[in-house]
Order: structure tokens, then C-alpha cells, then sequence
């Protein structure tokens, strides 16, 4: 028999839908259920890669570690990468598909919710219940014209919905009443509830509040959810997360820099790093300098090398992390971030943008010729100093040079990968994923300063996600969840 599903859309981006997807599902696997998680159109550059091969968001994947089930490219049959120049690189059921600006894809949907209905067939023959994901907000009328992530899906898979807002960002009143407003009467016929998320302080204060919107909608209130703050350990999708607030760490004895660059893509890498106690992660946006006290440098990766090759020089950037390196630090490139310590970027296709090439930072004797064939795969071996590591790789476009006679790490199957600098100070890697294996991060610490990692990543994250689970069966009724299901 096929699958229930229930979906979850919001009133606006980071309302929270994705950790409250993860925390039921966690929830309903507790109760016996075979769930799969489901989103019909993500936009992010943070990603994974599937067990059948091909990437998805990086929120999915989460999603399916919290179901207990390994991710599936039918997760997330379309994930929009956004790029300079060029729009966003479209990937459809993992593999990219091509590119497009924003108004040429409005005219792409009609073909893509083939690809969508698809996957979402698939997944329905294979669970007991599908949570769906929508995307961004479901009040956006102005593209409701051939929908496929929200309104638009519901109706073609008839498929109920609940609706989150987030107290937090204020005016969720309006924002919840005012979707019922906007959104076309069939739409609004199909959304069987509301959630309130992220509250703070004593609950019965809002309990007008929710009364007041039940009122206005006639929508069921299914829940006030009160502000979770173990979800900070959890890897964010959204880049927004990139600017909240984090908490004191006393214990610090190693800072680690990171130039956040306006393409920044997989920066949930460094998650296990900040989980750590004793590690300061400073992000920095353009009009700040890197701290002078920053003891390890790290390049996140990017969507679009080239252009984030350009807003480093333009923040100066360049020259603070010439600087760095001058009082003996260390530099660690991943992916994007490794393409950009060598001497030169090639772009001979326009993958990125127009042809051509451009200078790098000049800190690897390597250089990268970008092309249309990505990688994508997992992987597992060890650093030069031994240590192991599991993650996976996804990236476009090939690098060679003199320092890859120094290779970071041999791969498992016996290949070398990365390059390091003659000094030992400058280091590129392609592999995603490195910190969360502890050993690996253990030996990152000791490196830079004394004693190593203090906690163990994995279970860290499990443990999270049962709590998160608990935490939302306390404050919505699931069974009730389960009935309006269909």
C-alpha cells in the first residue's frame, strides 16, 4: 500500500522546516515507522552525496540519517546551486542537468515536476509515511505559477500541509494570517494546520496568539514549539545560519579564520571543528580583517571559484592571510578553497562565467582547469601524519602541479590527493567532510595546539537529533500529526 505524507511548509526561509522534518522523523522511527524524508526543490550550495551516487541538499541527508535510512538522490530530485554570472547550476534526481538565470528556470519547471512526481512516487512504494519539505515561502504568489516546491506540488500530489511560522523573527501572527490572505482558496484548503516555532518564554502568554490565528484561518493549531538551541550542532543548510549568534567558549585555546566569500558552499565542513569546546571558529564577512591571532586559516569551498577568487582580493583578504602565514600560521584549502591557493584558475568552457583564467593566491605550486564533469563520490584513507578520515568528494574540475608530489592524504584504493606547500604550512584538499571523523580532527588540534578533540562527532549528532525528536513530541501531538496524514 502507498505511503502516507504529510508536508511541511513555511512562511518564510528559516522558519526552521528542515529540523522539524529531521526531529519527526526521528520521532516516527522511534514508533515503529519507515519514514523518508522528501524535498521537491532545494536551493543551496551546501550538499551531500547519495548512496545511489548523485548529490542532494545537505538538509536531506540530514533528514535521512534522523529516519535511520541512507540518503537517495529521489530525496531532493532538484537542487539549484547558485552561481555567479550564470544563475544556478540545476541538478536534477543528483546529476547536474545544466544551468539557468532565475527567469529561465520559472520556464524550466513544467519539465522539471516530471522528475519530481517521479521521485516522489518512488519514495511513497518504499515507506510507511513521506514528510515533505517545502521551500522558502508559501506565500510567495508571484511564483505560484508552475510551482514545484510548494503550493504547487501539494495540489499535483494532493498531499496535506502544515504551515510553520517563526516567533522568533516577530509578527508571526501576520505572517501566518497573512498567507491564508495571499494564497489562492484551493491552496489554502489543503493546509490542515499551523506551527508556531522557536518560541521563547512561558507559553501561556502566546495561547491568545494561537487562538487568534486559528480564529483567522480556521486552520487547527497543532503546536508551540519552543526554541530549540542544541539545533547550533546540527549541519545548517541555509547560510543565514552563518551570522547567528554562538556562545562563549572560555576553554578555547585554538581560533581558526574563515573568510566567508559571497559563493561559500559545504561550510557545514567545519561543524565538527565549532562543536568542539576548545576551538574559536571567527567567520569573517568582507570589511572585516582576519584576526592577527588566528592560529589556522581555512578556505571553505565555493560554488564559484573565480568570482570568490575576486571578492577575497577585493575584502583584502589576500593580504591578511599573506600576513598569517608570515607570523607562522597555517592555511588549509578545502575544495573551492584548495582551487584557490594554486597559481592559476582555468575556465576554458565557462563553467563559471565567461572564459579565461585567473591568478591565484599563489601560495600551492598547482593549477586548476575547471570543466563540466563533476566528481562525485565518497571517500575514505588518511593524512600524511596517519590519521584516518572518511568523507566524500564533489567538485568540478582537476588540479595538478608540483606540490601534489607532497600529497595531503592517500586514498584508500592507494591515490594521492591534495598538495602541500614545500614550507608544510600551505595544504589543499578536495575531500568534504574531513573534521567529522575524530581522529582526523584530533590530529588537526594537536597540531596547532596542545591535547586534541574532546568529544566524539557522531554520537554527538545522534544524540542531538533523539533529543530534538523528544523535544517536539513533547510540544506537538505526533499521533494527531499522523491522522491528518493521507
Amino acid at each position: 500500500m502507498p505511503a502516507r505524507a504529510l508536508m511541511f511548509q513555511g512562511t518564510g526561509s528559516d522558519v526552521g522546516k528542515s529540523l522539524i522534518v529531521a526531529g519527526l522523523a526521528r520521532a516516527l522511527v522511534a514508533r515503529g515507522l519507515k519514514v523518508l524524508p522528501f524535498k521537491p526543490q532545494n536551493m543551496s550550495n551546501n550538499a551531500a552525496v547519495a548512496v545511489d551516487g548523485g548529490e542532494i541538499g545537505r538538509a536531506q541527508a540530514l533528514q535521512a540519517r534522523a529516519a535511520r535510512v541512507s540518503p537517495s538522490v529521489h530525496m531532493n530530485p532538484v537542487l539549484l546551486k547558485p552561481q555567479s554570472e550564470v544563475g544556478a547550476q540545476i541538478v536534477v534526481q543528483g546529476r547536474v542537468h545544466g544551468r539557468a538565470s532565475a527567469a529561465d528556470y520559472q520556464r524550466l519547471k513544467p519539465e522539471l515536476m516530471a522528475f519530481v512526481q517521479e521521485s516522489f512516487a518512488h519514495l511513497k512504494r518504499e515507506a510507511d509515511i513521506v514528510l515533505v519539505e517545502g521551500a522558502g515561502s508559501a506565500s510567495e504568489v508571484n511564483l505560484r505559477a508552475n510551482d514545484i516546491a510548494n503550493m504547487g506540488f501539494a495540489r499535483a500530489a494532493q498531499v496535506p500541509v502544515v504551515l510553520i511560522g517563526d516567533i522568533d523573527k516577530g509578527g508571526v501572527i501576520a505572517s501566518l494570517v497573512g498567507t491564508k490572505a495571499v494564497i489562492d482558496a484551493d491552496d489554502a484548503r489543503l493546509i490542515c494546520g499551523f506551527l508556531v516555532n522557536k518560541f521563547r518564554g512561558d507559553p501561556a502568554l502566546f495561547a491568545d496568539g494561537m487562538a487568534r490565528i486559528a480564529g483567522a484561518t480556521g486552520w487547527e493549531a497543532l503546536g508551540l514549539v519552543p526554541f530549540f538551541p542544541e539545533a547550533r550542532l546540527l549541519p545548517a543548510e541555509d547560510a543565514l545560519a552563518l551570522d547567528g549568534a554562538r556562545p562563549a567558549k572560555p576553554d578555547a585555546r585554538l581560533k581558526i579564520a574563515v573568510p566567508v566569500l559571497p559563493h561559500i558552499a559545504n561550510f557545514d565542513d567545519l561543524d565538527p571543528l565549532d562543536a568542539e569546546p576548545t576551538v574559536e571558529i571567527v567567520r569573517v564577512r568582507p570589511g572585516h580583517a582576519l584576526p592577527g591571532d588566528a592560529d589556522l586559516v581555512i578556505l571553505p569551498g565555493s560554488k564559484a571559484t573565480i568570482a570568490d577568487l575576486a571578492a577575497l582580493r577585493a575584502a583584502g583578504f589576500d593580504i591578511d592571510i599573506a600576513g598569517h602565514l608570515r607570523r607562522g600560521g597555517i592555511v588549509l584549502g578545502l575544495c573551492g578553497g584548495y582551487q584557490m591557493l594554486g597559481r592559476k584558475v582555468h575556465d576554458p568552457d565557462g563553467i563559471e562565467g565567461p572564459r579565461g583564467t585567473a591568478a591565484g593566491l599563489g601560495l600551492l605550486d598547482v593549477e586548476t582547469t575547471l570543466s563540466g564533469k563533476k566528481r562525485l563520490e565518497p571517500a575514505e584513507g588518511a593524512t600524511s601524519d596517519g590519521a584516518p578520515f572518511t568523507g566524500y568528494e564533489m567538485h568540478m574540475g582537476v588540479t595538478e602541479g608540483a606540490d601534489c608530489a607532497r600529497p595531503f592524504a592517500r586514498l584508500a584504493h592507494g591515490s594521492a590527493e591534495g598538495a602541500v606547500s614545500a614550507d608544510g604550512r600551505v595544504m589543499g584538499t578536495y575531500i568534504h567532510g574531513l573534521f567529522a571523523t575524530d581522529r582526523q580532527r584530533s590530529a588537526w588540534l594537536k597540531r596547532v595546539a596542545p591535547g586534541g578533540a574532546t568529544i566524539a562527532y557522531d554520537t554527538l549528532i545522534e544524540e542531538t537529533l533523539d533529543r530534538l525528536a523528544a523535544h517536539l513530541a513533547t510540544h506537538i501531538d505526533v499521533g494527531r500529526l499522523l491522522t491528518l496524514s493521507r
